[in-house]
């Protein structure tokens, strides 16, 4: 008797299920290793190759120059009195120092404090005062702003500054810091469970708030990433500053497969494909707003591209753009606190446009919870909840947020998704009041709320996000004045002032609208955005401040 053929659904449960077997494997196969020891392992086995080529900068490094150069670093700020656990402030563009700093910082044991380079003054206090850096690298472009810092933060001391550039007479200067150190191997007690970044990301909060990460955790993290590659690739491209966690990501990427991040100076979607071209790349993340763009011009099919990170594009979209350049494409969900939750295995190349981001990634264990705190069932939405192996520590020195984001082990991410019975992930939406704008700033709408509300005629405010087909999302801001008060009485540009001392430059409001009174829950008082957010023309009635007029 003939056995009945497997329907096409049989088939493609069955595959999801030895692909859950092979992740298995990979989890078990795993070398727990910190980063120090990846760094100096890989120049051993890929010494002459160029490991990070800053493109536009002209500086590259090899695999055994940046182990070299990463001991003598470390043993210059040892020498300047960095001891492990110290905190690090690092406040430097794209350039060559960085990615060696980040790697002296990880076999010294110490822990770095990437800052954003757009941040003003205020800001810049706000992170070396919350994470209590005990020492800072500053690049010579934002030194002012860097002095400019008031009040002075209590565990910095002026003297543990350094400069990174040219002298300005009174600095000590990373020159001066690395003068007569040697490049030996550095001996310090570094284990996988140690710190070795805090991350600052926006959140719900309206203050950034520092994710604790360890060396296990970019360990972890960094295996996820070279899991998901059809094959080790030589050439890899990042758009954003070091600063950002998912630059860093990929550098390790990289870096286990032996091959080199060519990286860019700034975010420049213009140039993405001629840079792709140019440094004949294999892989990147990929935006969509480019790839559109493609489309519309009717121009890019040749690419040495094999492979690209998509980041939740409209399938439409990935449809169109594997077919013109050929190349596989890949969606996951992930965010700096467990990096990679979910991603789409290789295996499973036919569904790379149907909206799914995927099962499982390695280390990862995955639920959906509903409101009431009961599982969602399958088909229905729910709040995403991780657990697993290399995810964050927590937030630095935020026993609320993490009691709140915490529970018997699960983080709770704060986005909505849903499963299918095979195991496959959509993603939904977000809980968090966020606002994200293209290139990878995410605004929290609380902290442009909280400077806002600063202005005395202001009695309440609200940002919410306005979808923009050039920028992602753009802010705008419902501003309720004190009774009695009309429009005229504050000026639009008074509010832009006052944005621009306290803000970066991509948190500032693009769009300004007057209202009476805002809409507001009758038992707790809370501003109703979802209303806010439902008009049919939200720029209606606001002023533009990049076009600077009314709309």
């Amino acid at each position: 008797m003939m056995t009945p053929a497997k329907s096409a659904h049989e088939l493609l449960r069955d595959r999801v299920a030895h692909q859950l077997r092979n992740t298995e494997q990979l989890e078990m196969v795993y070398e727990t290793i910190t980063i120090g020891q990846l760094v100096s392992s890989r120049a051993k086995t890929h010494g002459p190759r160029i490991a990070i080529d800053f493109f536009e900068r002209d500086e590259r490094a090899t695999y055994a120059e940046i182990d070299r150069a990463s001991n003598k670093y470390a043993h210059a700020l040892r020498s300047f009195g960095v001891q492990k656990a110290d905190r690090i402030g690092v406040m430097l563009p794209n350039r060559i120092e960085f990615s060696i700093l980040w790697f002296a910082i990880a076999k010294l044991g110490a822990v770095m404090v990437p800052i954003d380079m757009r941040y003003t003054s205020r800001e810049i206090e706000y992170v070396l005062n919350d994470a209590q850096a005990e020492f800072a690298i500053i690049d010579e472009s934002v030194w002012s702003a860097f002095l400019a810092i008031e009040p002075w933060p209590p565990h910095l001391k002026r003297d543990r500054a350094i400069l990174v550039g040219r002298p300005d007479g009174a600095a000590t200067t990373l020159v001066e810091v690395l003068n007569g150190a040697d490049d030996s191997v550095v001996e310090e007690d570094v284990r996988p469970d140690d710190l070795l970044n805090i991350e600052y990301t926006s959140g719900t909060t309206g203050f950034p708030k520092g994710c604790m990460l360890t060396h296990d955790y970019w360990g972890v993290s960094s295996y996820q990433g070279t899991c998901a590659d059809a094959e080790p690739y030589q050439r890899y491209l990042s758009t954003q500053t070091f600063t950002y966690g998912d630059t860093k990501q990929y550098f390790l990427k990289s870096y286990r497969q032996g091959g080199t991040l060519y990286l860019a100076s700034s975010f420049d979607q213009t140039r993405l494909l001629d840079w792709i071209k140019q440094h004949h790349i294999e892989w990147c993340v990929f935006s969509e707003r480019v790839a559109l763009q493609v489309e519309a011009a009717n121009e890019g099919g040749t690419t040495t591209l094999k492979q690209t990170l998509n980041w939740g594009w409209n399938p439409d979209t990935v449809r169109k753009f594997r077919k013109r350049f050929r190349v596989r494409t890949q969606d996951a969900y992930g965010m700096t606190e467990i990096w990679l939750g979910t991603q789409m295995p290789k295996e499973f190349d036919e569904m790379a446009d149907s909206g799914s981001v995927g099962i499982r990634a390695p280390f990862r264990s995955l639920k959906l919870m509903r409101v009431d705190g009961t599982p969602a069932q399958i088909g229905e939405i729910g709040e995403l909840w991780v657990s697993g192996r290399g995810i964050f520590k927590g937030y630095w020195n935020r026993q609320e947020a993490n009691a709140a984001s915490f529970e018997s082990g699960w983080f709770k991410t704060g986005d909505l998704l849903r499963r299918d019975e095979l195991g496959f992930y959509w993603f939904v939406g977000r809980t968090k009041d966020m606002i994200r704008r293209a290139g990878g700033d995410n605004v929290a709408a609380r902290e442009v709320e909280a400077v806002i509300r600063e202005i005395p005629e202001i009695e309440d405010v609200a940002a919410v996000p306005v979808h923009d087909s050039e920028s992602g999302e753009e802010i705008k801001i419902w501003v309720e004045l004190k009774a009695g008060l009309r429009s005229s009485d504050l000026p639009v540009e008074r509010i832009l002032e006052h944005a621009r001392t306290r803000l970066a430059a991509f948190k500032i409001p693009r769009y300004i609208t007057f209202t009476q009174a805002l809409p507001r829950t009758t038992s707790s008082n809370k501003v109703l955005k979802r209303e806010l957010m439902a008009m049919s023309d939200p720029l209606a009635g606001a002023y533009d401040c990049e076009e600077k007029r009314w709309r």
